[in-house]
């Protein structure tokens, strides 16, 4: 009976969810479209009433990761690092407990901001995998052994397309799209060719 309760509840956030999308145009739907004016749009962000309580974006890792990565590429700037190559780290047990989870993987990953200004969140952590293989727990190297493969999650984003005529030049009207977003690898069996 409980699980039947929180499918109930799961689908009642979804109903209200799409009842404050209903002036967004979706592919192939009803020709009505709501258009937006350069003004009524902040820094290119969506428009307040799209971005509501039942839509939060901020329960997205990709999202919340975004303030975390864009201080550390500015201390980098900083101290003038140069950007690091995708190069496979050799696993080091010692300061395994105080790292990271992609820093502490067999199939260690990084992130990086990926911006599209046309998207609303406009900016999301994309994970990277580091390495190829994965890395041996006995010798800390990487093996070929096992390939890192990137874990994905589906996510709705807000698309910004120009209204369609004759609404006028300039303006614009916000459709919904899933997206895969990497959010970081785990180590699998290579294919094997028959």
């Amino acid at each position: 009976m409980k699980l039947l309760s929180q499918g109930w509840l799961g689908a009642l956030v979804l109903l209200g969810a799409l009842w404050l999308c209903r002036g967004l145009r979706r592919p192939g739907g009803p020709l009505h479209v709501h258009c937006y004016s350069a003004g009524e749009l902040q820094d290119g962000e969506a428009p307040a009433h799209l971005v509501s309580r039942s839509l939060r974006w901020d329960h997205y890792v990709p999202v919340q990761l975004v303030p975390q990565l864009e201080r550390l590429q500015q201390e980098t700037q900083r101290r003038r690092r140069r950007h690091h190559e995708r190069t496979c780290p050799a696993l080091q047990l010692h300061v395994g407990l105080r790292s990271e989870p992609n820093e502490r993987s067999i199939s260690p990953w990084r992130y990086r901001i990926d911006e599209d200004e046309n998207r609303y969140p406009r900016k999301l952590a994309f994970a990277e995998c580091l390495c190829q293989g994965c890395v041996d727990v006995k010798t800390g190297r990487e093996t070929t052994s096992l390939n890192s493969v990137t874990i994905h999650q589906t996510m709705m984003v807000l698309r910004r397309k120009p209204c369609p005529r004759p609404a006028g030049l300039g303006r614009f009207t916000f459709e919904v799209d899933y997206i895969r977003v990497p959010v970081g690898c785990t180590c699998v069996l290579p294919r094997t060719g028959r």
